[in-house]
């Protein structure tokens, strides 16, 4: 999977660095074609010399020193590059790519390249969890830049804790699998589609502190959001509360309660093609919401709820060419619950995933669903990245849409 492949590694100043060895050793075996580039603090801890020799390439650590007077060589790595890795990336490094700093050969090359950019932390437990370096890879990660976290253990400083760099065997593991999952990416199947997918959790409001919402992360619509662009389609996002932001470069819109969701569904209902309703949306909100706050008093209190439009109910009513696509979030009796959805909400297909098993559901990186039609199962998908679900679901979308399969 990495035969062909350039990969710039960036080392950084760090005890880790040591592990760069090995991990550049494994990239080459794979077929990889590995450029380092190495901070001043990382040559305190490896040479050059080491490098260069497990990587077959010149190793460069200096902005300055042009080896060949036709190319810029940052320009040159950054536009050759298929992947840009930084293992192992200090703190300051990460620092210096949340804020768009350029002071040495890899900070500029960072921020020439259009490739993808993979991290792996590795640093000090306490400097793991300071609130400027969480709130860094936050902000790295709303970019896409994806993040191979540290492993707990003894640290070289002598604690225990999380910051430990992944071993380089699991790295390897990372990347290959990245080109794989890109591989599956079918540029076009939806060029010229216009794709509405909802995410997140809908919030409805008891008073102006206190509302009734669940625990939707937002990860799985954020992901069919970014999937459905890679294939081609024209993509609006509408999301409700979740854990992170939406992705980078997609057009999103905010939302709060469930109602507020439908009126943005149907602004682009009538000339969609495509609508996934990845949201969770809250099935009852307050019958009165109080302007403000509701003090408390007595042991009880009791709180009258009305039902909230069911938008997937709504959209299945007065669906023509439309392609909708619900997700069914169960604790058991999946497949029945599921398929009583799908009729009843006029589905053409239904996610569902049982939200208790571990590695799916809430929260998680990873999903485990099947999906069903009318016909019965179409597919039952294992534990997988919930990138790897979204690509497979439009997968099996866009080959129905586009009348490969009746």
């Amino acid at each position: 999977m990495l035969s062909g492949k350039t990969i710039v590694l960036g080392v950084t100043g760090g005890i880790a660095a040591y592990k760069a060895a090995s991990l550049c050793s494994k990239l080459t075996q794979k077929g990889a074609d590995v450029h380092v580039i190495m901070t001043s603090s990382a040559k305190q801890f490896i040479t050059e010399l080491t490098l260069q020799s497990l990587s077959k390439n010149a190793v460069f650590s200096d902005t300055f020193d042009e080896r060949d007077p036709s190319v810029v060589s940052h320009i040159r790595l950054a536009d050759a590059a298929d992947l840009v890795l930084i293992a192992p990336a200090t703190a300051n490094m990460i620092g210096k790519m949340a804020h768009g700093l350029a002071d040495d050969m890899l900070s500029t090359t960072l921020l020439a390249t259009m490739a993808p950019v993979m991290v792996a932390p590795a640093m000090n437990v306490h400097m793991y969890g300071h609130p400027a370096v969480q709130e860094n890879m936050r902000i790295l990660e709303q970019r896409g830049v994806m993040m191979i976290e540290p492993g707990e253990g003894l640290l070289a400083c002598g604690y225990v804790g999380k910051g430990r760099m992944e071993e380089p065997e699991s790295i390897v593991a990372v990347v290959e699998r990245y080109f794989a999952d890109k591989e599956q990416v079918k540029p076009g199947l939806l060029q010229g589609k216009k794709v509405v997918v909802t995410s997140g959790g809908t919030i409805e409001r008891i008073d102006p502190v206190r509302y009734i919402t669940n625990d939707s992360s937002g990860k799985m619509g954020f992901a069919i959001a970014k999937a459905a662009r890679e294939m081609g389609a024209a993509v609006y996002l509408i999301h409700g509360h979740t854990d992170t932001a939406p992705p980078a470069g997609i057009d999103a819109e905010a939302v709060q309660s469930a109602d507020d969701m439908y009126q943005a569904v149907l602004k682009h209902w009538q000339d969609c093609d495509l609508v996934i309703k990845a949201a969770a949306v809250a099935d009852y909100r307050p019958a009165e919401t109080s302007s403000s706050k509701i003090k408390k008093k007595g042991d009880m209190m009791t709180l009258d709820l009305v039902k909230t439009v069911d938008i997937l109910e709504q959209l299945g009513k007065n669906k023509t060419n439309q392609f909708l696509i619900g997700f069914a979030a169960e604790t058991h009796d999946v497949e029945v619950y599921a398929k009583d959805k799908l009729v009843r909400k006029n589905c053409d297909l239904i996610v569902a995933n049982d939200v208790t098993a571990e590695g799916a559901g809430f929260r998680s990186d990873t999903n485990i669903v099947q999906v069903y039609d009318a016909k019965g199962l179409v597919e039952q998908m294992p534990v997988m990245s919930k990138d790897e679900v979204a690509r497979r679901l439009l997968t099996i979308a866009a080959e129905r849409m586009n009348g490969a399969v009746n």
